[in-house]
């Protein structure tokens, strides 16, 4: 293979993996905790909403709630870096991908 058609090989492969991470960007990952606690956080790390139970408003159940929430946050963020991770190796065939 020549640089020309590496160069295109490498352009062809950033033009998905842009297009990958905008798609991955706009999905929504559901996370529920307890059935007191759903948060909804998009591709982006973007905190779209938090829903919390009727049940789950009594003030004994404050610090609970509040490591719900942060549960919920986490593990979604984590499921979108994983996400993330295997586009990067779909695409590019490696972890990490080529930084693009």
């Amino acid at each position: 293979m020549n640089m020309q058609q590496m160069m295109a090989q490498a352009q062809k492969m950033q033009r998905e993996l842009k297009k990958a991470q905008a798609e991955l960007a706009q999905k929504e990952f559901v996370i529920s905790k307890g059935g007191a606690v759903t948060v909804t956080v998009l591709g982006n790390k973007e905190v779209k909403s938090i829903n919390i139970d009727n049940d789950a408003f009594d003030p004994d159940n404050k610090e609970m709630i509040e490591d719900m929430i942060a549960l919920a946050i986490n593990e979604a963020i984590k499921q979108i870096d994983e996400e993330s991770e295997a586009i990067n190796e779909r695409i590019t065939g490696q972890p990490g991908g080529f930084g693009f």
